[in-house]
């Protein structure tokens, strides 16, 4: 579930309210690609940090762990709901992070395209030599080493007229049965 402003900005201290407030809709694309690796690594730091306090006080309440710092009361909800609102900073910036990504990819696609399409352009495509007779005359062709059936001329039809003399038998014998 999203939290809305006056809600993030009642579990968070200033400075850390002012990195999370960067990561919303309209700030986050100012933030140029440096500022978005270092907000996401201080993001997942304070995520971190609280979510070892909240299975601290997990462990606590159930009896399994000693307290943890004596200026720390209350149960695991506040910093589970803190982790929550650094997570999903985390993960806004992570969003711009792959778009930026993306962005770039598609620019320099189109600028390699376009160098290629100017390079096909300019190209002198009558660079290749013209076919002139040229005074040698190349390699001898070989003659074929196949053998070749010679056929009579009164053989070639022979075949398929055997075909069809075999299938007028066969043909007639089933009509006198």
């Amino acid at each position: 579930m999203a939290l809305s402003f006056k809600a993030e900005a009642a579990l968070l201290k200033q400075d850390e309210l002012a990195l999370v407030r960067s990561t919303h809709h309209p700030y986050v694309h100012e933030l140029d690609e440096a500022q978005l690796r270092d907000a996401r690594s201080r993001l997942r730091d304070w995520r971190d940090k609280e979510r070892t306090l909240a299975h601290h006080k997990r462990r606590e309440a159930r009896g399994k762990g000693e307290a943890r710092g004596a200026s720390f009361p209350g149960t695991a909800e506040y910093p589970k709901r803190r982790k929550q609102v650094f997570a999903a900073a985390a993960k806004r910036v992570n969003r711009e992070l792959e778009r930026v990504k993306v962005a770039e990819a598609r620019t320099a696609h189109t600028e390699a395209a376009h160098r290629a399409l100017t390079l096909r352009r300019t190209a002198d495509l009558t660079h290749r030599a013209r076919p002139e007779p040229t005074a040698n005359k190349g390699a001898a062709s070989l003659p074929s080493r196949r053998n070749r059936a010679i056929l009579p001329p009164a053989k070639i039809g022979s075949v398929s007229q055997q075909g069809k003399n075999a299938q007028a038998k066969r043909d007639s014998k089933r009509a006198k049965s």
